[in-house]
């Protein structure tokens, strides 16, 4: 099962992300990143993207993944709620899902400005309880 926990970074804020295949911990990383950044259970699946990142290894994947959606969120003035993810070597396609951001229905918290590589990883984890692959990535606040 995937899903994803806040962990306190020295004046940034992170996440850990896991998922049972790459495709989830890649989506539970783009969840947990919302729910950082507003109420996300508030959100609908109004409006949707398709987005296409390619990089050299997995940690650039992820870092382009979550930088794109902000890129989203700004330019575009949405919040996404719904993420539906195929990561193929390093290259991702993506649609996700979202609605206009209305700050007194989503509860706006942080303001993430990106995604850092401090330390970024994505790798496989068979040791834990859950086989499968985690993710940590710090933003930058």
């Amino acid at each position: 099962m995937a899903g994803f926990r806040t962990i306190e970074h020295t004046a940034d804020i992170g996440i850990e992300a896991w998922g049972a295949a790459l495709d989830e911990v890649y989506e539970a990383a783009a969840l947990g990143m919302t729910y950082l950044m507003a109420d996300a259970e508030r959100i609908e699946p109004r409006v949707s993207r398709d987005i296409s990142v390619s990089a050299g290894d997995l940690e650039e994947l992820m870092f382009a993944w979550l930088n794109e959606l902000l890129f989203i969120i700004d330019a575009d003035g949405l919040l996404l709620c719904e993420f539906e993810v195929t990561v193929e070597d390093t290259s991702l396609e993506a649609v996700v899902r979202g609605e206009p951001i209305d700050p007194g229905k989503h509860g706006l918290k942080i303001d993430i400005k990106a995604a850092t590589y401090h330390d970024l990883t994505v790798e496989r984890d068979d040791t834990g309880e859950q086989e499968g692959w985690t993710a940590r990535i710090i933003f930058d606040v």
